[in-house]
């Protein structure tokens, strides 16, 4: 299925943690945290400026992004799980 996000919205799906600390400590998965790294799926087309003119997204597809814990709403999309935030909840974009 693709999806469109609409507006300044982003399609991310999370990046995977670690089964393991460095110290080979095994995390149960009760003890594990929802990563706040992801990668960009879709992007929507900007959001429109008080004079009509649309600010184009600063996130592409593919990259690498951090976005604060609680952002976005989680979805699922052909049984994988997503998450749909606006651009102002993204962070910063890992190189």
């Amino acid at each position: 299925m693709k999806v469109k996000p609409l507006g300044d919205r982003v399609l991310v799906r999370r990046l995977e943690e670690e089964e393991k600390t460095a110290g080979g400590i095994i995390i149960p998965d009760a003890a594990k945290e929802k990563p706040q790294q992801g990668k960009v799926v879709a992007v929507g087309a900007g959001r429109w400026n008080d004079g009509g003119q649309r600010i184009l997204p600063e996130v592409k597809e593919n990259d690498r992004i951090l976005f604060s814990k609680y952002a976005g709403d989680e979805i699922k999309i052909d049984g994988e799980e997503h998450l749909i935030m606006r651009e102002d909840d993204i962070l910063a974009v890992v190189n």
